[in-house]
């Protein structure tokens, strides 16, 4: 690409913090989510088990945070093309939610191996 503007830390990083702000401002789901971790990593930090584990299953609860942020993007993406109903549209629509399940699938298999592994 030809005019690709040449790379530049600070606006990359302020980039990043104006999608931060914008799903913190409008997403409902991310804002859930969020809440819901914030939770988890309290309790997490009283629960008698390994830090190792602790950072695993932390670390794992953000995946979901993840899809959500980028399921926003779709369907933003989705809705600049169109506003009206097209098939193609709520499919890509419910494949970025779908992904979003995933996440959260394997977030529960990821503290389901750790939790047993710790707890066997």
């Amino acid at each position: 690409m030809t005019n690709k503007p040449a790379f530049n830390l600070f606006k990359n990083i302020t980039y990043a913090l104006s999608g931060m702000k914008e799903v913190l401002k409008s997403e409902t789901s991310f804002k859930t989510q969020l809440a819901v971790i914030t939770m988890i990593g309290i309790v997490l930090f009283f629960v008698p088990l390994p830090v190792a584990a602790k950072l695993i299953l932390f670390a794992s609860t953000w995946l979901v945070l993840l899809t959500e942020a980028i399921n926003s993007a779709i369907e933003r993406v989705v809705d600049l093309v169109t506003l009206e109903h097209h098939e193609l549209a709520r499919q890509a629509k419910d494949i970025g939610a779908f992904a979003v399940l995933l996440a959260f699938v394997i977030v529960v298999m990821v503290w389901t191996v750790t939790l047993y592994s710790v707890w066997q």
